[in-house]
């Protein structure tokens, strides 16, 4: 990997709510921070109509629109955190792939890995900050703009998740084309797994540079892997990244960030994710909170889980089931969230039901533990 990367900006405006970086760090809160992935989304009439003239990656690549399209659900809602608009696949892109957007089928690659041998059409060497600055520019920009009302996250796919991506040409019910290749070229899996760690491991650390406060690692399709494939071609890869961005953000004496490793659907995996180095694990809705709690241990911060369906239920019923999610996890150590993203049909207002929910029964629940 080549570039100096992303020049360290100055002067952002000083933090008002760090109530979801103390909860983070295992430090008491107050209320139960929470924040949505995909709150930056379809489902705000906003966002469709910023986006509704421009190509998807051309909307990732432009700064001021990641900033606006970031912003616009902290106009809405009391959310405790930011998470930058842009999206995972951006890192094979950087990689000289091409992945564009088909409406109705989601992102494709017109030309994914088939053999081995395409592992040579990838860039060996990448200018993080030549091909993936536009993030960083964004990050930057809205930490600005955010004007320190709550923390900015910025994230990346991981490297599993990514491969599957790349092998597949796009979404797979089975991810059987990228599992192929674990089962019958493991050597070249690794190769390309260590590959995009690589890339990972410098592109969050720049978008720390850049004025991320916290990370995110998605490792989205680690559902598709049993045990035993998980523990060879994802877990060391988890680990790997985390050990290495915080050893590099203390080496360039940069601030060291929280970071939350979502690994959906891998709660057979619960207890080494737990052990894996990452400050928070996030998980999806296929868990119990009192046993996520119980087998994750008191040394790790939880984040998650109601069930992003559970959003489509009237409002009164969303409170019913905040206050048994919060019940479950307890207020401390505990990041509320839903277990995936939002999807594009939910009600802005269902959403603001749940976020007020978090607050107000987190605050109850810690007056009267």
């Amino acid at each position: 990997m080549e570039g100096n990367g992303p020049r360290r900006p100055e002067g952002f405006p000083e933090l008002k709510n760090d109530t979801f970086l103390r909860a983070a760090r295992g430090d008491e809160t107050e209320y139960t921070p929470v924040w949505c992935m995909r709150q930056a989304g379809r489902y705000l009439p906003e966002f469709r109509e910023t986006r509704a003239t421009q190509d998807f990656f051309a909307t990732c690549r432009s700064p001021k629109t990641c900033c606006e399209l970031t912003l616009q659900p902290l106009r809405r809602f009391p959310l405790d955190a930011a998470i930058i608009f842009s999206d995972i696949l951006v890192v094979p892109q950087a990689l000289g792939m091409e992945v564009v957007m088909v409406p109705g089928k989601g992102p494709t690659f017109p030309e994914p890995l088939k053999e081995v041998e395409d592992l040579l059409k990838l860039r060996p060497k990448v200018d993080v900050a030549a091909e993936l600055g536009y993030v960083f520019e964004a990050i930057t920009l809205t930490r600005h703009r955010l004007e320190g009302k709550v923390p900015l996250i910025g994230f990346s796919g991981a490297p599993w998740t990514l491969m599957s991506y790349m092998i597949e040409g796009g979404g797979s019910n089975t991810m059987a084309k990228a599992k192929a290749w674990l089962y019958r070229h493991p050597e070249a899996s690794h190769r390309l797994l260590h590959l995009l760690a690589d890339l990972i491991v410098q592109y969050l650390v720049g978008q720390v540079v850049a004025g991320a406060q916290a990370l995110q690692l998605f490792e989205s399709h680690a559902g598709h892997l049993g045990p035993e494939q998980f523990g060879e071609f994802a877990l060391p890869y988890l680990r790997d990244i985390v050990q290495r961005v915080k050893s590099r953000l203390e080496e360039a004496a940069l601030p060291a960030v929280p970071m939350i490793v979502f690994a959906k659907d891998a709660h057979y995996a619960l207890e080494e994710l737990a052990r894996s180095g990452y400050d928070v694990v996030g998980l999806d809705w296929t868990i119990q909170p009192r046993e996520a709690r119980e087998r994750t241990g008191p040394c790790v911060t939880l984040q998650g889980n109601l069930d992003p369906c559970a959003l489509y239920a009237p409002k009164e019923r969303i409170g019913e089931l905040v206050k048994t999610m919060l019940e479950g996890f307890g207020t401390q150590r505990y990041i509320a969230n839903l277990g995936h993203g939002l999807y594009p049909d939910v009600s802005p207002e269902h959403v603001g039901a749940f976020v007020e929910a978090v607050h107000t029964h987190s605050r109850h629940l810690s007056r009267h533990k």
